[in-house]
């Protein structure tokens, strides 16, 4: 485990440098999950290797969101560029950080300050999209979570109105059709995202390797699948760093996107995210595809998907359903023909 209190001690440091020389600075209707019994069972947060993760969720809840409630475009994120300093030489490209204590160093470092976390809401939401939805076919839920969250560097559909759509698969454990969807992804040329646990990643390295090797993203879903707003700062920084950490070790990248466990969050954890160098990845779409023994038809599940195309989007879906191997790629086609692109970039 990192030395958290080191964290805080160089947090500090950069701090008290800044001050004295000056720095710059689920368905359709919404989705929840519960853990699985391992999970339950587990009695502390620890890194890997003993994390015993699952994802299946089975509870359903709605986020609503009023009829008449307006959605506003979000604005584009940008500024003045800043000023290159003179070098009469091309500098030396920066060595990456190599243990978690670097990534600490150059967090603490950065001109971005940490959030007091005392002062923010530790209440815990459960996030779903609605089923509202306005002109561009967007759910409100998901613009209205951007709208109130966007500071935290966390987002539910991305900023654009352009017809793009990114694919993130949630790898609670293996059902045997991951490998499938490689395949398709592959076939089509499509990218996608894969948000894995730590017990995925520890039981199955040769899937983990086949998404890195393939050109795919792979981001953070925690260590144990616990509800980040439940956690102390400690624990929730241990359940994003402490994957992190595996990573970087066993598979050399660093992740920067994490996808909260069952869609939980407070303001506090997506602060606490935030801080960490790590984007808080919602979606736009998802429906009931987790349930292994109740899987929804393929012919209705694909015209779901297609319905609920909008610009954006960013679509949930579990590689542990048969369904969602089955249509992935006649939803490829479909998309593609209606005029989409894919891709991995999250605004």
């Amino acid at each position: 485990m990192f030395d958290f209190k080191r964290m805080i001690c160089v947090a500090a440091a950069a701090a008290m440098a800044c001050s004295l020389f000056g720095c710059a600075d689920n368905a359709e209707r919404g989705f929840r999950g519960t853990p699985s019994d391992t999970e339950a069972k587990i009695p502390e947060i620890h890194t890997l290797p003993p994390a015993t993760a699952s994802e299946n969720p089975d509870e359903t809840f709605e986020v609503s969101v009023p009829d008449d409630e307006g959605v506003n475009q979000l604005p584009d994120e940008g500024g003045a560029p800043e000023t290159e300093p003179f070098v009469t030489e091309p500098p030396e490209p920066a060595a990456p950080p190599t243990t978690v204590s670097d990534v600490f160093v150059e967090l603490a470092t950065d001109t971005k300050q940490p959030h007091d976390y005392q002062s923010l809401d530790a209440e815990s939401h459960g996030y779903g999209q609605g089923v509202h939805f306005d002109e561009l076919n967007r759910p409100r839920g998901a613009v209205e979570f951007n709208n109130g969250y966007s500071e935290y560097n966390a987002t539910a559909i991305n900023r654009t109105e352009e017809k793009v759509i990114n694919l993130t698969f949630d790898q609670g454990y293996e059902n045997g059709f991951t490998g499938k969807i490689l395949d398709t992804l592959k076939e089509k040329g499509v990218k996608a995202t894969f948000f894995v646990v730590g017990d995925y990643a520890e039981r199955q390295p040769e899937l983990v390797r086949r998404m890195i090797d393939e050109g795919h993203t792979v981001g953070s879903h925690s260590v144990n699948h616990y509800s980040m707003p439940e956690l102390s700062v400690e624990e929730a920084t241990e359940e994003i760093m402490g994957l992190h950490e595996y990573m970087l070790k066993n598979f050399g990248i660093q992740m920067n996107l994490f996808r909260p466990p069952k869609g939980e969050y407070s303001e506090r954890s997506l602060a606490i995210t935030g801080d960490l160098g790590y984007k808080t990845v919602l979606w736009s779409f998802a429906y009931a595809d987790w349930d292994t023994d109740n899987q929804p038809d393929p012919d209705t599940a694909l015209q779901k998907l297609i319905d609920r195309a909008h610009p954006g989007a960013i679509y949930l879906l579990h590689s542990v359903s048969e369904t969602n191997a089955s249509i992935l790629g006649d939803f490829i086609d479909a998309m593609l023909a209606e005029g989409y692109s894919f891709g991995c970039d999250f605004s």
